[in-house]
């Protein structure tokens, strides 16, 4: 039987898709437990879990097809490449949770903003509600929302595997 080895390229697909896929389980999930406007801190930390867990058995894999070698610059392109990979493809969930599963997302998440605003600060006048309510909703659109997913999944996505990447890290000249 031929040995043979993943390129860079189907490991970045292959665990990108799987952290994507894995997003949209958990996002499912928090969804189907009603608290999508307002989710539990948990959802935050298995979400982290999930990225470091696919970027680093991507870098695994990587190393492992490189006899035992492994750079920094290829870690960081492989968990770059994972994480752009994944926060693409949540994207896409994104926009069809938002036009076809629920539909009126943003007006409510207006809604859960302005009471959640009023419970932080009662003392708030009109004027700086209306002012907080109008520089909320510039944030609150599919676009700003999906550009941040992706600048998000990017910016932990380099964390993790610059990490991961320093600590596996092995070239030629460590012999």
């Amino acid at each position: 039987m031929e040995n043979q080895t993943t390129t860079p390229k189907q490991v970045m697909l292959n665990n990108g898709l799987m952290l994507g896929l894995v997003s949209i389980l958990i996002a499912v999930v928090n969804f189907a437990f009603g608290d999508v406007y307002k989710p539990h801190w948990s959802i935050s930390l298995i979400s982290f879990a999930a990225t470091i867990v696919f970027i680093v058995l991507g870098l695994k894999k990587i190393k492992e097809n490189n006899g035992g070698f492994l750079s920094l610059g290829e870690s960081l392109k492989t968990g770059l490449g994972i994480a752009l990979i994944s926060g693409i493809i949540y994207v896409i969930y994104f926009y069809l949770f938002t036009n076809f599963i629920e539909p009126e997302y943003f007006s409510n998440l207006a809604k859960v903003q302005e009471v959640t605003l009023l419970e932080t600060y009662p003392n708030f006048t009109d004027e700086q509600m209306e002012s907080a309510m109008q520089m909320s909703e510039k944030f609150s659109g599919f676009g700003m929302i999906s550009a941040i997913v992706v600048i998000m999944s990017l910016f932990f996505g380099f964390i993790i595997s610059l990490i991961a990447g320093l600590i596996m890290k092995k070239t030629n000249e460590e012999d």
